[in-house]
């Protein structure tokens, strides 16, 4: 696929791939075991410009496009979901926001240092009662005068305990649905917020994940991302941007373990040869080449008509929803060619096969997906 690439976008490519192979790849499956967050792996990408790929040079970001940011994500997956879904979130959905709806001074404060890695945020929507449904929101915002007073609870939250400031969703205006929540920047320290325990997740484990819970939070309206009322349209359209993020670390966690599969295959001697000899394998691994082939086209284009400044949304979840369907099917297969060695954590395709299955749900489950899908048929 080479072809479809600029020079610029081939050269970033291999810049983070380098760094994937000599910093990402060697802990991954150390930090899985002990759940420990990537912190220094941040920092250093963070200096190399890939916690704000899209976010423009001026609010310290790297200005580039949303194939590369795909590129990014994509090479990173490959070594590391973990460290893959953490860069994910910040580019898509916190930075995106910041620089789509923040006012100049919010840009200053919090873009600046998101985008340039001195800052690590956490998008804060589901709720106990608000997942896929995510217009049941319950946490409130009540105006008293100088701000509003936050009171409620998120869970599942990414980057949760890490973070240095939360973009948070709250009902300004039970009595107008949709149009009556609010977005928020909220720092991590602020009194009356607390991080819950991390959760204990099948995958993706050296990535935080907890609930939060706010009592009295009081924060300034200038905190306010956007006008009152326009909560909903910010996260859908972060939410549209990082199902591109998540659709690309589906195809690198899926390239990995193809890779994976393919290595093992040429070494593994059964019946006096490799099996990788055998037309039963070959057939495998050219059908798991396919699918990683045709999920990677599908994010390209969802990049590139988000790129080329048109409405993105059923792209987006098309390259989410086969994407998070092929990874399964790739990684199922990957340790399937490693037989009994691959069900034990002494290989990378039982990381993988635990990390895949989340893309089907979070940032939209697979059935939102074809909802979304749906309904943008019928309205042809």
């Amino acid at each position: 696929m080479d072809h479809l690439l600029t020079e610029d976008q081939k050269m970033v490519r291999r810049t983070i791939r380098e760094f994937a192979a000599e910093k990402i790849q060697p802990g991954a499956a150390e930090r899985d075991e002990k759940e420990e967050f990537p912190a220094e792996i941040l920092k250093q990408l963070g200096e190399l410009g890939f916690m704000g790929v899209t976010t423009s040079e001026r609010y310290g970001g790297a200005g580039l496009d949303m194939v590369s940011y795909t590129l990014v994500i994509d090479e990173i997956s490959q070594a590391d979901a973990s460290v893959g879904l953490i860069i994910s979130v910040n580019n898509s959905l916190i930075c995106h926001p910041l620089e789509k709806f923040g006012r100049e001074e919010q840009k200053q404060k919090w873009l600046v240092p998101a985008a340039s890695g001195k800052m690590l945020g956490a998008f804060c929507l589901t709720e106990p009662d608000a997942g896929s449904d995510a217009a049941n929101i319950q946490t409130m915002a009540e105006p008293d005068g100088k701000g509003y007073v936050i009171n409620g609870t998120k869970n599942f939250i990414t980057n949760g305990q890490n973070c240095d400031l939360y973009l948070l969703f709250a009902a300004t205006d039970r009595a107008k649905g949709v149009g009556g929540i609010s977005a928020f920047i909220v720092p991590r320290n602020t009194e009356g917020l607390r991080a819950g325990a991390k959760e204990r997740k099948m995958g993706i484990r050296s990535s935080d994940c907890c609930s939060i819970v706010m009592e009295d939070v009081r924060v300034p309206v200038e905190n306010r991302l956007g006008d009152e009322g326009m909560g909903f349209k910010i996260a859908m359209t972060a939410l549209d941007s990082g199902r591109i993020g998540i659709a690309s670390q589906a195809v690198g966690v899926a390239q990995g373990a193809l890779d994976q599969a393919k290595a093992y295959a040429k070494l593994r001697v059964q019946f006096g040869r490799p099996i990788a000899e055998f037309q039963a394998i070959q057939f495998k691994l050219a059908d798991m080449d396919v699918l990683v082939h045709a999920a990677r086209m599908l994010v390209y284009l969802a990049a590139t008509k988000k790129d080329r400044g048109g409405r993105f949304t059923t792209e987006a979840a098309i390259a989410k929803l086969f994407a998070s369907d092929m990874v399964l099917k790739v990684t199922q297969e990957a340790l399937q060619i490693h037989g009994g060695v691959g069900y034990t954590k002494d290989y990378p395709v039982e990381r993988m096969l635990r990390d895949a299955k989340v893309t089907e749900i979070y940032e939209g489950t697979s059935e939102i997906q074809r909802f979304i899908i749906a309904r943008s048929l019928m309205q042809d």
